[in-house]
């Protein structure tokens, strides 16, 4: 941020930007003009000129820590109850502000703060319960294939122009002023479009209220963070927030941004998800441009849409079909059904921007593999090890299912032959037994301090659909992991499972990694899931390093010379 910025001028610009329409205005306030520095809900981080954010989350409350506030020298107090409700004396020249939500009203000053930059951007948000990370940046990819200067804020990665950085440990889409200032130093670069990715917790606390999107996209909506929102239909609700910020009353700052101009309000629907009919339905009679994807053509034929899908172990071949326009041939070396959803979502969302359908498929065969998402670790090892993100109980699924494709379509054989057997000259006498079928292992845990019914669903799924199942650690926090591995070995033995036959207990991950190592067989696909590109685990409150990649490189480099697995690090070696 810059080094100061005026109160009064952040309200008042607050003030013009939502006049006349159905944006909250900011309150009425009669204070003294404190000159700002930046935002904090830390008490560590305020220093004089710092505003400090009295946010209200689910189990805590900054109003407790308004008087420590003051003490560090915050120039603003930023709080949802008065100073006497608080029990606070404000000393003179010390701002109060008092709004109905500090989430809400971080999010507004934030954009007043930097002038409003998603008025500047094409800005096209992405939600779902699975696929927002893989679907954001195939997006991205092909909008860069059609020479548009695009930038991307994922829960990965933000990348501005040539410039890419990683976001933080555990981290959704980030706070407002994060948002706020990404987007800021995309429209200093140049840039005129931007992907942004919109969880639910960041679209129920606010993160993107100020945001002017263009488009909204939907991968899927399935069971996940009910331990935060309460409900399905809670859950439901702050996803569809995305969706009505397309109907909602411009930001009355103009555009410099043409293109931004020119876009109507667009929103993407999966019509093979239970998401479609109350999302259509809500949008019924709204200014918005309704498009559609699905894996295949229905009575009502999708905006997009692949037949003649070929599922590999290493890439996908489909034909790629966008209203209007002739049909296209894709390979990718993205794989699996639930990245056909993610192609397909983006191809929607691209054709509905204006783009080629040529730059869509040169877009969608660019990208090559996403960053802990059905990544394949190869060591010349005669099985597949793939690391997935696959954290709820559909993307588990889905993973597994995708494995067994992967297997069914020669994964095998591919497998085999690395490891250096040759083919067989001649096909096996009639008398020979049959070959081993190839088998999915799914290694994985549960969150601590997480919703707890997905620890039943997924042990459930796996102990059903893969054929072996190895339960660890994944982020236990403050519960017991002994605990969180009990309910989960309940629920695959209740779903037909055997414990020491068909699953297995393995407290410490990396240990579970090379235990799946020793189960393998030529042709098996080790599958572990739950952390895919993230790079630290959580046990009590401390983060250990962790990345699941460099553990499966660890586990196999073991295995494969014949040594026990090296100590990683966590705490439950």
């Amino acid at each position: 941020m810059p080094l100061a910025r005026s109160l009064l001028t952040l309200l008042s610009a607050w003030q013009a930007a939502v006049a006349g329409t159905n944006h909250p205005p900011p309150p009425a306030y009669t204070g003294p003009d404190a000159p700002l520095t930046g935002f904090t809900e830390k008490t560590s981080e305020v220093a004089p000129g710092m505003a400090f954010v009295a946010r209200v989350r689910t189990g805590s409350d900054g109003h407790p820590y308004i008087a420590q506030a003051i003490e560090r020298g915050a120039s603003l107090i930023l709080a949802q109850h008065p100073a006497e409700v608080v029990g606070v004396v404000v000393p003179p020249g010390v701002g109060y502000l008092t709004v109905p939500d500090t989430a809400e009203a971080l999010a507004w000053l934030s954009a007043a703060w930097e002038g409003f930059p998603s008025q500047s951007l094409v800005v096209i948000g992405i939600t779902g319960t699975d696929g927002k990370t893989s679907t954001a940046n195939i997006l991205f990819s092909i909008l860069r294939a059609a020479g548009l200067r695009a930038g991307l804020l994922s829960t990965i990665r933000a990348v501005i122009g040539d410039e890419e950085e990683p976001l933080a440990l555990h981290v959704t889409t980030p706070e407002a002023p994060v948002v706020q200032r990404y987007l800021r130093r995309m429209v200093e670069a140049g840039l005129t479009h931007v992907v942004v990715e919109a969880t639910s917790h960041a679209l129920a606390q606010s993160r993107v209220a100020a945001v002017a999107f263009d488009a909204a996209v939907v991968t899927n909506i399935t069971h996940e963070h009910l331990d935060y929102h309460g409900s399905a239909d809670a859950y439901f609700a702050a996803k569809r927030r995305l969706f009505e910020s397309l109907f909602d009353d411009p930001i009355r700052d103009p555009s410099a941004n043409a293109l931004k101009a020119a876009t109507w309000p667009t929103a993407i629907l999966n019509r093979d998800d239970s998401s479609y009919a109350p999302l259509s339905a809500f949008l019924a009679g709204q200014p918005v441009d309704v498009r559609t994807y699905a894996l295949s053509s229905g009575d009502v034929v999708p905006d997009a849409w692949a037949d003649g899908v070929v599922y590999g172990p290493g890439e996908t071949r489909l034909t790629l079909h966008l209203a209007g326009h002739a049909p296209r041939p894709v390979a990718t070396t993205l794989v699996g059904a639930f990245n056909v959803y993610n192609m397909l979502a983006a191809g929607a969302t691209a054709a509905a921007l204006g783009i080629a359908p040529d730059d869509i498929r040169a877009g969608l065969e660019a990208v090559r593999g996403l960053s802990g998402r059905m990544e394949r670790i190869d060591r010349g090892q005669p099985f597949l090890v793939i690391v997935d993100f696959a954290h709820t109980p559909n993307a588990l699924a889905r993973a597994i299912r995708a494995a067994r494709d992967m297997v069914s379509k020669g994964a095998g054989e591919l497998g085999s032959r690395r490891a250096g057997e040759k083919e067989p000259s001649a096909p096996p006498l009639p008398c020979s037994p049959a070959p081993l079928l190839p088998r999915v292992i799914a290694v994985f845990g549960s969150a601590g301090k997480r919703d707890v019914a997905k620890r039943r669903l997924m042990a459930e799924i796996s102990a059903r659909d893969a054929d072996l199942t190895v339960l660890t650690a994944e982020d236990p926090r403050t519960e017991s992991l002994d605990a969180i591995l009990s309910m989960m070995a309940e629920a695959a033995t209740a779903a037909g499972g055997i414990e020491g036959q068909t699953f297995w207990r393995v407290a410490d991950r990396g240990r579970a990694i090379y235990f799946a190592l020793t189960l393998a067989r030529p042709g098996d696909v080790v599958l572990l899931c739950g952390k895919g590109h993230e790079q630290s685990m959580a046990f009590g409150v401390t983060e250990y390093p962790w990345d699941d990649r460099q553990a499966a490189e660890a586990a196999l480099e073991a295995f494969m010379a014949g040594r026990p697995m090296v100590n990683l690090g966590l705490p439950t070696f």
